[in-house]
């Protein structure tokens, strides 16, 4: 039985909305709205009161607000601080948590719209009720650090773990409307809800539930299910000392009356304490010479306790559970991290780990057990059992050895499928093939020899199951960016596989669209044949992003796999709206599907228009509105927004999103202070590089630290100026980094002086992350665009990574000078400009620890530098506590206002910017790509141990 699962886990970055949020092989529909931000935790005070706090006491309690300064006046709209507000501010620095002015405030502080997830048969929509932002309270709790994982030690669970408040049910009408709303009742009071998963006959859900109450049982989760018809939810165990364990794997349907839940054992005792004098020192040794890098990972094992406290919180037993209450353990206690029904419900893949465990690598890459059980827990047989995998080369498209990507096939009862690499797992060997496909039934005959599916010469990228004869195989090859995708007949040997797509992935405009998905009645998800009245032909559907020069119009095509012809069924509206196809709503039987009965989910935004969700029928072509949202922000509901193109010095095209703010007049108003937030793109082609991604006519959604919100300040905004840095042929592309971005940087900030819509003096530069990275070289190797900058949570010395980062793959040893060249640590004499530093005090992700700015800013202060480090306690990669947003958007606040809107300074000389050899501003031009947060993958998130959940939101 498929698994329908929600989940909210703990946020990292606080990103605009995202439309659709639909696992890779989607067992439900989720959708989530635009980002509302949070009701307010703390009190907002006048500038001379202190803040009101909960009783329940916090680590830092000093919260000053800094009031909205009065407009002088001027033309260009900006706000100032007057003389009395910025003594006062000053007099602050050192003193705790600020808050931002009213009109950012208002905006974050605005209530969350809920989360949306359908029902197997389409007919129901749970709303779920979701948390604001949390306080800083909730990410002071007592975190592990094992392997690579965050484990909060009183839930057993991952740290930071967001949830739901409440759920509603909602019956879907015929005509697209819904019905009135059905609480799930009987919750005890203030639960906290998490992995919200739907039955496959849409007729229980079952979830967690926890409430962080002082008696220390109550912060562990339990299982609890809920009836749909009646609402009413109750504990799933009849015993109430049974506890789920949501390290890794928490619980699946077996079938629609049975679970199997990851428990923590009931024999397991206190957790190991440290022995406060070690047996002797900690000892790593090479002495077989092998060859092992890795990334820079962090959160590490670190010693024989660490293995044995991980050993104690990872270890579940898993228990066989029923709806009335009835339950068996079933296997031995045993660190679980997967577990995958079979569509029959006959069977269940069983995956775990085990030692020996590494110092080294996350647990992604620990030894990996998987085995076969039948569906009432019985060990069946082993699949294979993967060895520690310390050795896998940091080269794109290098995997580890042995068996992977084990799944059941979609549309048959029983039948095993998986990869097996023949390079040995390194990229770098010429072979072929590379990967070769295997199946086999979970219980074979005596002798019965798996059958090989396809061969391939690229890297394996998954299956799109049809039946028989169709299935679609997806290969690619990150060095050169090519993809493709192969037609096989999985029954037909007579029939040879042939190719249907070729192409490069950075090229959009040639991308055809992906096949969609429908609903089977054991609960996969196989690709929807069509049919047309009067003909014999086989259709897909191809739901597409529709790139082109003027921006995305998604499209619908009805494609024939024989003739490869399409015929366009559905198109986006191309003037003011941004519709796409989310889902397929007509496929809850197993009877074929024809067009005139077709019925799909899209959705609708527009510049001004927060995203709404329709169901769109034929033949009628009529769209039924589902939701109504209201405007998050409706001060900002007439804001400005046009995308942009523009050209860089060596004739790369580039593209930006410009946004002003409401009322703004050019000729009336003048030119405004401008923020430009961007992250680099890599890319093998200019061609690529410069095609246009995205739409004219998104909804602009604002995150809580979106720089978007200084719309509300008068602030022109340039949203993700495309910063390609390309390495066309054998040349690699940050061998010529610097120059790259300072000319794409030129000519963004060249664009909009030249549309008098920003002024010269006034232009601030930021990014998060890799965007941070940027902006630090941009104000070492282009001091003359901007009058300061904005880095939150960057690496700054690439020496401190050296065995690649981002999509470089070569060791520092190999390209010393590229590494050097690239850091702007090392450049850290050269920057003249005021830069603020924010960086979380936990930050996990690989490459950016905390201490890349500690050092930087010592380097800058160094050399004597404007510069501001602010450490935020307990924040990760992004920031996610209240208190920690709030003083991040008033540290980002102060620093425009004093270095960027009252900046008189002239701007520095061209020629004063030697490093690159470019003098003349005028003559040069170029771009950035993206303008979302980076996030480098650790292994542990896309190696086979899926700890990233199937359904994860």
């Amino acid at each position: 039985m498929r698994l329908h699962k929600v989940y909210q886990c703990a946020s990292l970055f606080h990103l605009p909305k995202q439309p659709f949020l639909l696992s890779s092989s989607p067992h439900f529909l989720s959708l989530k709205p635009p980002l509302r931000h949070p009701f307010q935790f703390i009190k907002p005070c006048s500038t001379t009161s202190p803040a009101a706090f909960p009783t329940k006491p916090m680590r830092s309690r000093n919260i000053v607000a800094v009031g909205a300064a009065e407009n002088d006046g001027g033309s260009n709209g900006a706000t100032h601080f007057s003389a009395g507000t910025a003594d006062r501010e000053d007099s602050s620095l050192e003193n705790g948590y600020c808050l931002p002015p009213p009109e950012i405030r208002d905006i974050v502080d605005a209530p969350p719209l809920p989360t949306l997830s359908f029902s197997p048969h389409r007919d129901k929509i749970l709303f779920l009720k979701r948390r604001s932002l949390p306080p800083l309270a909730d990410l002071a709790r007592p975190e592990e650090k094992l392997a690579g994982v965050r484990i909060d030690g009183k839930c057993n669970s991952r740290s930071r773990m967001s949830y739901y408040t409440g759920i509603g049910v909602h019956q879907l009408m015929n005509d697209g409307t819904l019905g009135p709303e059905k609480e799930i009742h009987n919750l005890p009071n203030g639960a906290k809800i998490n992995f919200i998963t739907w039955s496959s006959d849409g007729t229980h859900l079952a979830f967690s539930v926890r409430t962080d109450e002082e008696d220390g049982s109550s912060s562990m989760l339990r299982v609890w299910v809920a009836d749909i018809e009646t609402g009413k939810a109750r504990p799933l165990f009849q015993a109430t000392d049974i506890f789920l364990n949501a390290v890794f794997e928490n619980f699946v349907w077996v079938n629609n009356s049975t679970l199997l839940v990851c428990t923590i054992p009931l024999s397991r005792g206190d957790p190991p304490k440290k022995t406060l004098v070690p047996s002797g020192p900690k000892i790593q040794s090479n002495e077989q010479k092998e060859i092992i890098q890795s990334r820079t990972y962090q959160d590490l094992l670190k010693d024989e306790y660490d293995e044995d406290l991980f050993d104690y919180y990872a270890t579940s037993q898993l228990v066989l559970v029923s709806l009335d209450g009835s339950a068996k353990p079933v296997g031995l206690p045993a660190i679980y991290t997967s577990l995958d029904p079979s569509p029959d419900e006959n069977y269940i893949i069983v995956r775990s780990m085990h030692r020996p465990y590494s110092f080294n690598i996350p647990c992604g890459r620990f030894p990996q057990k998987v085995d076969i059980w039948t569906a009432d827990g019985n060990f069946l047989r082993e699949i294979c059992d993967l060895p520690l995998a310390e050795d896998i080369p940091i080269t794109h498209n290098s995997v580890r050895k042995g068996k992977r990507s084990i799944n059941w096939r979609a549309d048959k009862p029983s039948t095993l499928v998986w990869v097996e690499t023949q390079d040995g797992g390194d990229a770098k060997i010429e072979v072929s093939p590379r990967d070769i496909v295997y199946a086999e039934p979970a219980e074979p005959l005596e002798n019965e020899q798996p059958v090989v599916l396809h061969k391939l010469d690229f890297r394996y990228g998954g299956i799109s199951w049809c039946d028989d004869s169709l299935a679609l195989v997806y290969e690619s090859w990150y060095k050169t960016r090519r993809i493709r995708t192969w037609i096989i007949s999985p029954q037909s040997e007579s029939v040879s596989p042939r190719i249907l797509f070729d192409r490069s992935s950075e090229d959009v405009y040639s991308d055809p669209g992906s096949p969609m998905l429908r609903r089977t009645p054991t609960g996969t998800y196989v690709i929807a044949k069509i049919r047309k009245e009067g003909d014999e032909g086989t259709y897909l559907l191809l739901n597409g992003s529709g790139a082109t020069p003027q921006g995305n119009v998604p499209f619908l095509d009805l494609f024939d796999i024989n003739t490869g012809n399409k015929e366009r069924i559905w198109e986006s509206d191309k003037e003011k709206y941004y519709e796409t196809v989310v889902a397929l709503m007509s496929d809850q039987d197993e009877r074929e599907m024809y067009l005139h009965q077709l019925k799909v989910l899209t959705s609708k935004e527009s510049k001004t228009e927060n995203t709404q969700y329709y169901l769109f029928s034929w033949p009628e072509k009529k769209a039924c509105q589902v939701t109504n949202f209201p405007h998050p922000y409706p001060q900002l509901s007439s804001l400005k927004k046009e995308m942009i193109r523009y050209e860089r010095s060596d004739g790369v095209q580039l593209t930006a999103t410009l946004y002003l703010p409401p009322g703004y007049d050019p000729a009336r108003d003048g030119p405004l202070p401008c923020l430009m937030w961007s992250y680099p793109g890599e890319f093998k082609s200019k061609d690529a590089a410069g095609q246009v991604r995205g739409s004219p006519n998104e909804f602009a959604g604002i995150g809580s630290t979106s720089p978007l919100l200084w719309l509300a300040r008068r602030f022109a905004i340039l949203s993700g100026p495309t910063i390609p840095i390309i390495g066309e042929g054998n040349e690699e592309a940050n061998d010529r980094y610097v120059e790259q971005l300072v000319a794409s940087a030129e000519a963004a900030v060249k664009e909009v002086i030249r549309r008098g819509v920003a002024h010269p003096n006034k232009i601030a530069v930021g990014g998060h992350s890799y965007g941070a990275f940027m902006t630090a070289n941009l104000l070492a190797h282009a001091p003359n665009l901007f009058s300061c900058g904005i880095a939150r949570s960057g690496a700054y010395n690439r020496t401190l990574t050296p065995f690649g980062f981002q999509s470089e793959d070569r060791t520092l040893w190999e390209a010393v000078n590229t590494y050097v060249e690239m850091s702007p640590f090392i450049s850290a004499n050269k920057i003249k400009k005021p830069i603020l530093l924010i960086h979380g005090e936990e930050d996990n992700n690989p490459g950016t620890l905390t201490m890349q700015s500690d050092r930087f800013y010592n380097a800058l202060k160094g050399h004597g530098a404007l510069c501001r480090l602010v450490i935020l306690p307990f924040e990760s990669h992004g920031y996610a506590a209240r208190e920690s947003v709030m003083h991040v958007l008033w540290e980002t606040d102060r620093w425009l206002q004093k270095h960027c809107v009252d900046n008189s300074s002239d701007p520095i000389a061209p020629e004063e910017n030697a490093t690159t050899g470019i003098t003349d501003t005028e003559n040069k031009a170029v771009g950035v790509a993206g303008g979302v947060a980076e996030h480098q993958i650790p292994d542990y998130e896309i190696d086979n141990v899926q700890i990233t959940r199937r359904s994860s939101l």
